[in-house]
């Protein structure tokens, strides 16, 4: 691809950022959910695209939450909730630092 190799040529990698699967990556670490994906993969080869959609589902649903986190926001927003709940009712004060109070720092 001529734009990879313009990369290459300037010496600036725009792409580190953009790969996070199982494809070789740029500075040679492992993908942050390569694990997951290798996992999905090895359990559908050789199964067929409607066998491996069955027995494979949780392998896919862990790879997709490792990319996507939605699981993840749905708990953190529920936290969020509740700390807010809790804050209406006067049974939670948040400290002074997470309520941008404290004092200056030089």
């Amino acid at each position: 691809m001529p734009f990879l190799g313009l990369q290459k040529q300037l010496g600036i990698d725009v792409d580190s950022w953009l790969l996070r699967q199982s494809m070789a990556q740029p500075h040679g670490h492992a993908a942050a959910c390569h694990a997951f994906e290798r996992e999905w993969v090895e359990c559908g080869h050789g199964l067929g695209q409607t066998r491996a959609r069955r027995e494979c589902q949780l392998e896919y649903e862990d790879f997709m939450e490792c990319m996507k986190q939605t699981k993840l926001a749905k708990r953190l927003r529920t936290i969020l909730e509740q700390r807010d709940k809790m804050i209406k009712e006067g049974k939670y004060t948040p400290p002074d630092y997470h309520m941008g109070k404290e004092e200056p720092r030089p």
